[in-house]
This record gives structure tokens, C-alpha cells and sequence, in this order.
């Protein structure tokens, strides 16, 4: 089975070349037959890494410890799913779902526009063959999931917190997202070097991206509230370097998503929409690198690692080829128009790009500073919590404002008057919500206040824009389907202030209490009291379970436990808090127990009152709704779509 393993991967790396190789000289030479073979080479290392990902997933499921990846990330007890997860939960397998889902999308995206960008996508061939290159030849030579060895009795098992549902989910959401782009990108490239700079291949791949962006940031929202129920600690964002590696690509494919309309209807921002392109997929490989190299564990590691060396080399040569190949193409690249007036959509849609990219890059230096301070004087510094949660005030409150006045914001130019009146109803929400929230003694934060009125002048011009739209054409249902892409986007702009509302309301509003109870004793957090009712300990074949019992009246009268498993296989720790939802007063009481005696009955005990904190996760489920009404086939566009790029194909 190893054999046949690396057999698969030897093959696609082979065709992963001759697609890189004859795919450029097709596509140079205008041949169509090679563009041809080059393109079923695509094709069958797709086949070829399926056959390789097949027989990883089966020794992880057999427990064939024969297989040092097998044996290093499982063990007997093992249930089946966190068995499969467990693909996907140590480097080499990650890597190989990576090539796995790179060529499946890239065989797939080819094969659909193969017939109307024949031009094209002759050149998206080798780009996406390149990629492929590198991920196969790292598989192949550097670290490889099919090394055998002695089969031991029993594996190292897999990390106690990883062994949750969130986590068969939220990586491979992630990575659909982190490959997803490399298609809007190997499409933008395509077109540069063929110099079919219009906007086809934005039309070809807005469907792409889309789907690439809603996988990342439903798999962000997963592993939050992982975080949240798993780890332990009462948050859902640490601002860790692994989790920031999943924000950037997506802060930066937002801006595209933004500024591609410029583009579309009128000719502008085509240099900053292939600088965008390009810089969430290398985002997208540098966070692979980071989460994979071991650098974000220790400075010190990045010289050791296997793959770190590769991958950053990887990442220095596709960025200087993205921008060797955006210099050559400038003079194709200028725009057919100017900005008119810095009060106009387009001008809207460029302020939220200068802030989305300033929230990208700022993040991106907070990631990189430990790394530079290292190599430059030696010593690691870290950049805490309060320098990102500054950059997010600053630039997302901005963002926020912007959302609810960009939809009103006409093209080319506005009055400030004709704006005002169509503001007029947003702006009287926002001072309301504003006012009563001082009232009844919710603003001792202002970020948080700020947050709130925001929040109302954003949801009231959504709900302006539907109810002016349904009077127009006489139903939200025939409003929505003319143009699924708006309104669609509307409904991300509601998911967005929830997320808002949620985060402001968890950080702002909060309340934590810490104390030593004996048993017996109680303790008071928001209205809520808990008393200790003792400890237990159940001792099972590979866990030890310790918990803490408290028994809650106030506001919600029942009983919650909290403690920590010791595991036998692998010896680890693993925390396990207890949380109650309350949906009617919008809240979560949650128990955290530090430490925990059973003879004495002694516990150290942390509470905590999250308001509206279940807004985040509602949010996410808006957030896909909205997602999925603008990908929604829409027939009408596929037409449009049709006569457009017909009559340029040769």
C-alpha cells in the first residue's frame, strides 16, 4: 500500500511537469493538440493524487501502524472519524489534501471554461501545473505520508483537543479556501500572459472566488467556536499567528470581491485588482508555511524544519513572477476611466479597500515581527492582544460605516444632498440606538457603543434598500432573483454586523469572576450564584475524568460541571469547561475550573458572562446563506455571460 502511495505521487508529479512544461509551449505556440495534452495531464494528476489520498485514508482508518504517519497520529482506541481527521491533522497529510483539492479544482476549473477561454486557460494550464510542481515535488522528496517502518503495538494517538467534530470540519474548510484561490489566481496570471487583461477573467472565476472566500470564512467561525467550547479559556480569537494565517487571504480576497465591480462596469482598478489576486494567494501559501513550518512555534525551528526552506522559496519566486508579470503588462492594465468624484461608489469601494488591505498588511507585520526581531538582534519580541485589537477599532469601525453607506453611494458621482436624504433614515436609527443605549447604561464603552450605532446605520440601509427594491418590482422573492450577487451581498452585510454585535457585546460587556470555593460555598457573577457541590473522579480505560459540580440559581436555575480528562494515549491533558446558553437574555454563563481536589472538595473556579456572544455563531449561518444566494446559478447571467465572451474566442 506505501508503495502504491508513493508510486501516485511520483506520477503527479510527473504530470503536474509535463503540464507546466508542454502547457507553456502549447500556449506559446498557439498549438492546440499539446494545450490539449497538456490539459488531460491535469486531468490525471487529479486521478493520480486521489489514488495517494486513498490509500493514506484507508492505513488511517485500518490502523496501519506500518506507516509512520499512521502510527504518529493515531491509535487502536481511536474512533473512526477523528481516525480520517487525522488526514489532515499532521504536516504531510495536510500537504497532500492540499495537492489533493489544488488539482481537483484546478482539472475542474479548466474543463468549464476550457471551450469559451480557450486562450486562456491554454496559459491557466501550466500556472496551476506549477503550483502543483512544487506541492508534489515537497511530497515526493521532503516529506513524504508514506515512510514505513516496524509496526509498534499501538500508536502516539491523536492531541485530546483535536478529537472534537469542529475539528473533522473546520481544517478542511480552510483549506478548500486557502487552494480555492490559487484558481482567481492562476486565471489572473493566464491573462496576463496571454494579454487578455479585460474583465473575462474575473467573469470566469467570480463564482471561484466566492466559493474559495465563504469555505475560509465559514472555517474561521468553526475553528472560533472550537476555541470557544473546546480550549477553555473563555474567547474565541487569540489573535494567534495560525489563526491570523486564515484571516489575511480572506481580508484580502474580501477587497477583490469589492473592487472586481469597479472593474466590471467600469473599466477601473485593474493594476490593484491583479495586485489583490495575487496577494491572497500568496497569503494563502504563506499561511501553509506558517502553520507547517514550525516557525510559529519557535524562531528557532524554521532552520530545522524539512519544508519551511521550500515553502518560503516558494512563496519569494510566485511572488517576484506575479509582479515580473504585472510590470510587463502595465500598459494593458490601464484604465479606461477615471475616478470621478471621491464621493461615488467607486470612490466607496476604494476607501474599503485602502482599509481592508491596511487591516491585511497590519496583521501581516504583527505576524512577522517575532521572525524579523529574531533574525535581526537575535531575541524573539511578540506583539500582544492590544496592538491588533487597536488596528481592528481603527480600521473595521470605518469598515463597518462604510457598508451601510456604499450600496446608497451612486456611480460615477453624488450630491452630498441627494445622499443626505437617502441617509436620512439609517442616520435617525443610529442616534436612537445611540441614545438608548446611554440611557439604560450601555455606554461605558465607547468602542463598544460605537460599535452598536454602527451597527443599527448599517442594518436600517439594508432594510431601506429591500423594502424600496420589493416596492419596485412587487416581491422580495423577484427582487432577490434579478440579482442574486446584490442582494446576496446584502445578506453578508447583515452576517457581518451581527459578527459585530457579537464581538462587541462578549468584549465590551462582559463579566468575569475568579474565586477558591470549599464545598459548600457560593459565589456571585451578573446575577447568577453557584455553589460547590463536591468533585468526581471516573477513571476509564484511556481517560481519567475530573469534574467539579456547581449548582446555579438566578436568572437560570439548574446545574453545570467543569474539570479537565487526563489521557493514558497520548498523555495529555485536556480541559473541559461547562456552558449554558441562554437565548432569551442573549447570553452564556460559562465554568472554568483551574484546579480541582476530590477529597477536599476545594475548587478554583472561574465564571464568566458573555452577552450576545451567540450572535458570532448565528452570524456564520447568515453569512453562508448569503454566500449561497450569490453563487446561486443564476440562467440570465449565464447568457449574458455567453454573448459576451463568444465573440473573442478564436
Amino acid at each position: 500500500m506505501a508503495d502504491l502511495g508513493r508510486a501516485a505521487l511520483v506520477v503527479t508529479f510527473g504530470l503536474a511537469v509535463y503540464s507546466l512544461v508542454v502547457g507553456g509551449i502549447a500556449a506559446r505556440r498557439n498549438e492546440r493538440r499539446l494545450a490539449a495534452s497538456a490539459r488531460n495531464a491535469l486531468y490525471c494528476s487529479f486521478a493520480s493524487t486521489l489514488v495517494a489520498a486513498a490509500v493514506l485514508a484507508t492505513a488511517l482508518v485500518r490502523h496501519d501502524f506500518s506507516f509512520r504517519y499512521v502510527a504518529a497520529h493515531t491509535n487502536r482506541h481511536l474512533p473512526t472519524a477523528y481516525a480520517l481527521s487525522a488526514f489532515w491533522g499532521g504536516q504531510e497529510g495536510s500537504l497532500l489534501l492540499w495537492l489533493l483539492v489544488l488539482t481537483g479544482y484546478g482539472a475542474l476549473a479548466v474543463a468549464i471554461n476550457r471551450r469559451l477561454l480557450r486562450d486562456l486557460t491554454a496559459w491557466v494550464v501550466p500556472v496551476i501545473g506549477g503550483i502543483a510542481t512544487f506541492f508534489s515535488f515537497v511530497l515526493v522528496a521532503v516529506a513524504s505520508p508514506f515512510d514505513t517502518q516496524t509496526a509498534p503495538f499501538d500508536g502516539a494517538g491523536l492531541t485530546p483537543s483535536l478529537q472534537n467534530p469542529y475539528m473533522v470540519a473546520h481544517p478542511p474548510m480552510l483549506y478548500l479556501g486557502y487552494v480555492g484561490l490559487s484558481v482567481p489566481f492562476a486565471f489572473a496570471a493566464g491573462a496576463l500572459l496571454s494579454g487578455r487583461t479585460d474583465e473575462r477573467w474575473i467573469v470566469a472565476t467570480r463564482r471561484w472566488t466566492l466559493a474559495a472566500w465563504t469555505f475560509l470564512g465559514i472555517g474561521q467561525l468553526l475553528g472560533a467556536h472550537w476555541a470557544y467550547v473546546e480550549v477553555g479559556w473563555g474567547g474565541y480569537y487569540a489573535w494567534d499567528p495560525v489563526e491570523n494565517a486564515a484571516l489575511m487571504p480572506w481580508l484580502a480576497a474580501t477587497a477583490f470581491l469589492h473592487s472586481v465591480m469597479v472593474q466590471e462596469r467600469k473599466g477601473m482598478l485593474k493594476v490593484w485588482n491583479m495586485v489583490l489576486v495575487a496577494l491572497a494567494f500568496e497569503l494563502s501559501v504563506f499561511g501553509t508555511f506558517l502553520t507547517r513550518s514550525g516557525v510559529v512555534n519557535s524562531i528557532h525551528s524554521f532552520a530545522k524544519s524539512s519544508i519551511g526552506p521550500w515553502f518560503l522559496a516558494f512563496v519569494v519566486i510566485s511572488s517576484v513572477f506575479s509582479l515580473a508579470l504585472i510590470m510587463w503588462r502595465l500598459p494593458l492594465l490601464k484604465a479606461k476611466t477615471k475616478l470621478e468624484s471621491a464621493l461615488s461608489r467607486e470612490a466607496a469601494f476604494l476607501y474599503n479597500n485602502l482599509l481592508l488591505v491596511a487591516l491585511c498588511l497590519t496583521i501581516l507585520w504583527g505576524v512577522l515581527f517575532p521572525i524579523v526581531t529574531q533574525l535581526v538582534k537575535g531575541e524573539t519580541r511578540t506583539i500582544g492582544r492590544p496592538y491588533y485589537d487597536f488596528f481592528l477599532r481603527t480600521f473595521g469601525l470605518p469598515l463597518l460605516l462604510l457598508m451601510g453607506i456604499g450600496p446608497l453611494v451612486a456611480w460615477r458621482k453624488s450630491s452630498l444632498r441627494g445622499l443626505t436624504r437617502m441617509l436620512a433614515w439609517p442616520i435617525a436609527a443610529a442616534a436612537v440606538t445611540g441614545i438608548v443605549l446611554v440611557v439604560v447604561g450601555a455606554g461605558s464603552s465607547r468602542p463598544g457603543l460605537i460599535a452598536y450605532t454602527f451597527s443599527a446605520f448599517v442594518l436600517t440601509t439594508i432594510a431601506v434598500e429591500l423594502v424600496r427594491g420589493t416596492r419596485a418590482t412587487g416581491s422580495l422573492f423577484t427582487l432577490v432573483a434579478r440579482n442574486r450577487r446584490r442582494y446576496g451581498g446584502y445578506v453578508v452585510h447583515a452576517s457581518v454586523v451581527l459578527l459585530a454585535i457579537g464581538i462587541a457585546g462578549s468584549s465590551a460587556y462582559s463579566s468575569s469572576v475568579e474565586r477558591r470555593l470549599a464545598l459548600g460555598q457560593s459565589m456571585t457573577v451578573a446575577g447568577y450564584t453557584l455553589t460547590n457541590r463536591g468533585v468526581t473522579v471516573d477513571r476509564k480505560p484511556n481517560v481519567t475524568e475530573t469534574r467539579a459540580h456547581l449548582d446555579v440559581t438566578g436568572p437560570w436555575r439548574g446545574s453545570l460541571s467543569s474539570g479537565d480528562n487526563q489521557y493514558v494515549n497520548p498523555p495529555e491533558p485536556s480541559r473541559e469547561v461547562g456552558i449554558h446558553t441562554d437565548w432569551l437574555r442573549g447570553e452564556d454563563l460559562y465554568v472554568i475550573v483551574d484546579e480541582s481536589h476530590a477529597k477536599t472538595g476545594v475548587v478554583f473556579v472561574q465564571v464568566l458572562v458573555k452577552p450576545l456572544i451567540n450572535l458570532i455563531w448565528v452570524a456564520g449561518i447568515v453569512f453562508l446563506f448569503g454566500s449561497m444566494v450569490a453563487l446561486w446559478p443564476d440562467a440570465r447571467e449565464q447568457r449574458r455571460l455567453v454573448a459576451r465572451l463568444a465573440p473573442v474566442v478564436p
